[in-house]
């Protein structure tokens, strides 16, 4: 580990941190977006899901796209969109293009969150990867920050407020020049796509700016090394069918509900608190500054368990801050008082974003790299699911049970994951991602047979 791989994790974290505010800020849009257009609350409940819906689609595509036609490619693409959609939502004088817009921006923004992770995971050394990608994950944290001073003092400051707050949220269009002299195609997918000469460009590129930063020699490659599995032709169909076949169906069934319930607890947590903060008798101007120290506990909670991941392992990252998720949001369930729903809040907050840490870190080290980005897509995609229900159930939640009934659902929601997790994940901490290939999958299906 050396500068060129603290290069790749700050050029794809800032992709996080845009991608992250454009999530967080339309909590803060909804009370302004509602009188501009005269929404009802079913409306309004359509405008909170409609970059999630757009997440959906565009995890879902960009994975099998980046195993088709490059990581790098699909990721400065999608950025395009998500730019783009956010400028023209900015301007929208009508709720149908509003709405239009925030789902191709949540398009777009899905799509580069699903191909970040599995396109540097394969450039990072193993006994790094834990914390590599914890801490790329991190950066979301950043933009969540970042939506919440927005929303805090631009949103309330200026009539049209909710206009400039995605005018800001179309800047990531700028590192489009950045990303593109600065980043390399993934010599895994090179090598799959039988470009080896680009491959090796690559990797001796990569190399030469090693020793240039350290000044000091490569260790030894490890003659023990598992080797790559020969990568497979496939269709969309046929990548499905592979995930849920014999060899791969445990992991696929356990990545896919842990995606689940830890995106459905995070945006029905995130997509309401400053809602419900305002029901307990908050000004709108308050609510946002406690939603604020709630952002604010994001951070520590994903570096955190950045820092787990090596220590312990992914799955047991996963499994300790769903736990703590957990009891976090028993707790909050509990709480009438704005101050101690805040401090239970920003508990809830912590837990939830390390969850996440160790979640980026574990999807694309347990899907083989001809299948990796599909694999990792197909999982965001699954969870974005969590995403588009949860601000609906949990607006019916709080309508027929109120505060304890929101949060009392999203505790038994993380307390399956939790379960599933310790009983059904795999250990991946320490070994080459050829090696966890070969043993979780090859192995399993021979013994099968």
């Amino acid at each position: 580990m050396s500068k060129p791989h603290y290069a790749l994790l700050l050029i794809g974290g800032l992709g996080y941190t845009f991608d992250g505010m454009d999530n967080a800020v339309v909590a803060f849009l909804l009370p302004d977006v509602k009188a501009a257009f005269g929404l009802s609350s079913p409306q309004l409940g359509l405008v909170a899901s409609a970059a999630p819906f757009g997440y959906l689609f565009g995890a879902f595509l960009a994975g099998y796209l980046g195993d088709k036609l490059g990581r790098k490619r699909v990721m400065m693409y999608s950025l395009t969109l998500y730019a783009v959609a956010s400028l023209v939502a900015a301007v929208s004088w009508n709720f149908e293009l509003f709405l239009v817009m925030r789902i191709l921006a949540g398009l777009g923004a899905g799509a580069e969150s699903a191909i970040i992770a599995p396109f540097l995971s394969e450039f990072v050394p193993s006994h790094k990867r834990g914390w590599f990608l914890g801490a790329l994950a991190g950066f979301f944290s950043f933009g969540f920050v970042a939506a919440a001073v927005i929303g805090r003092f631009v949103v309330p400051a200026f009539p049209d407020g909710w206009r400039w707050a995605q005018v800001l949220t179309f800047l990531p269009v700028v590192m489009l020049l950045w990303w593109r002299r600065a980043l390399p195609e993934s010599p895994r997918f090179l090598m799959n796509a039988g470009k080896f000469v680009e491959a090796e460009k690559v990797v001796v590129s990569f190399e030469e700016k090693v020793l240039a930063s350290t000044g000091k020699a490569l260790p030894p490659v490890d003659p023990n090394h598992a080797e790559e599995p020969e990568p497979e032709k496939f269709s969309l169909g046929k990548a499905i069918k592979f995930l849920w076949g014999p060899k791969m169906r445990r992991i696929t069934s356990v990545t896919w509900l842990i995606w689940f319930v830890i995106t459905f607890s995070y945006y029905g947590f995130f997509s309401w608190i400053p809602t419900l903060l305002i029901s307990k008798g908050l000004t709108v101007t308050t609510s946002f500054t406690f939603s604020l120290y709630i952002y604010l506990a994001q951070i520590p909670g994903y570096f955190s368990a950045a820092w787990v991941n090596e220590k312990l392992d992914r799955k047991y990252t996963i499994a300790i801050y769903l736990i703590g998720s957990a009891l976090s949001a028993f707790w909050l369930s509990a709480m009438t008082d704005p101050t101690w729903i805040t401090a239970a809040g920003i508990a809830l907050s912590f837990f939830l974003n390390g969850t996440y840490a160790g979640l980026y870190a574990y999807t694309p080290e347990v899907y083989p790299t001809w299948l990796r980005a599909t694999g990792v897509g197909l999982s965001s995609s699954f969870g974005r699911i969590g995403s588009i229900t949860a601000p609906l159930l949990i607006g019916v939640f709080a309508a027929q049970w109120g505060f304890v009934g929101v949060f009392g659902v999203t505790t038994a929601v993380l307390a399956v994951g939790v379960i599933c997790t310790l009983i059904f994940a795999v250990r991946t901490k320490g070994r080459s991602l050829e090696d966890i290939t070969i043993t979780e999958i090859q192995d399993k299906a021979l013994t099968r047979r």
